[in-house]
């Protein structure tokens, strides 16, 4: 492997049906922090919650200075770092720690990149993300009965909560991938210009 292998990750939201998948290719050497902000662009949600990266019995985010026991610094460790040196090919994200949102991240295989391609990229996305703040899985299942049947008695409240059509299983693919792609933008170095001396 060359010394900037490509990861392809499978994502799969856990506990909820239909289900939610993700396939993203990342720099293996991609810090944690950025990993988490690639996760949610492709799956969809708002990075409006806290979040934490596991490897084994080890976990990343952003610590709380007010709080000794918090989780390591994801800004400080890297996919490559980690799965060295913890030996974990699965991982697991938990986001929003109150509805409890756990992911299944496994690394199916490491690759050179392809030339003129840009990372992070999305390969592959099925099912949608729930809305943010619905209650969790549980909270998502009761939402997705209620939005199902016009006869439920929270279904007319869905509906103006949710404020459009909701296809759990439409994932908007290419609205998705553009998101990640800003992503890879963002973080691309760009060279610093030369000045020309004035002669």
């Amino acid at each position: 492997m060359t010394a900037v292998s490509i990861a392809r990750l499978k994502i799969t939201l856990d506990d909820v049906e239909p289900k939610v998948m993700r396939r993203l290719e990342v720099p293996f050497s991609i810090r944690l922090d950025r990993l988490h902000q690639t996760l949610q662009a492709a799956l969809g949600w708002t990075d409006t919650h806290l979040f934490e990266i596991r490897a084994r019995d080890l976990g990343w985010g952003i610590p709380d200075p007010d709080w000794g026991d918090g989780p390591l610094d994801a800004r400080k460790a890297t996919l490559a770092s980690i799965v060295m040196d913890t030996g974990a090919k699965t991982l697991r994200y938990l986001y929003d720690f109150g509805d409890g949102w756990e992911h299944t991240i496994k690394i199916e295989r490491l690759v050179d990149p392809l030339p003129g391609v840009s990372y992070p990229r999305l390969i592959e996305a099925s099912g949608r993300c729930p809305p943010e703040d619905v209650g969790g899985p549980w909270g998502y299942d009761e939402f997705l009965k209620a939005l199902a049947n016009p006869k439920h008695e929270q279904h007319a409240e869905m509906r103006q909560w949710i404020g459009e059509d909701f296809d759990p299983h439409h994932a908007p693919g290419d609205l998705l991938a553009e998101r990640v792609e800003k992503l890879g933008t963002k973080w691309t170095r760009k060279p610093a210009s030369r000045k020309t001396r004035a002669t």
